[in-house]
C-alpha cells in the first residue's frame, strides 16, 4: 500500500499577495503571519539592501504560484 505524505512546500501564494506573493508564501510555508514576514524582510532590506532584493527578485523568478 502506497502512503501519500502532505509535503509544505515554498511558493508564492498570490491569494494573500501584496506584490508579488514572496512573503506571503515564505509565511505560509514557516506557519506565520504575512505582516512579520513582510516586516521582516522591509526591515532587512534597510539594513543589507542587495543581498535581501537579490533574494527577492529570485523567489520571484523560481517559486512557483499556488
Amino acid at each position: 500500500m502506497k502512503e501519500v505524505y502532505q509535503v509544505n512546500r515554498l511558493y508564492r501564494d498570490g491569494r494573500r499577495a501584496m506584490i508579488s506573493g514572496v512573503c506571503a508564501g515564505v509565511a505560509r510555508h514557516f506557519d506565520l503571519h504575512p505582516n512579520w514576514v513582510r516586516g521582516g524582510t522591509v526591515a532587512a532590506f534597510l539594513f543589507f539592501p542587495f543581498p535581501v532584493g537579490l533574494a527577492y527578485i529570485l523567489g520571484v523568478l523560481l517559486l512557483k504560484t499556488r
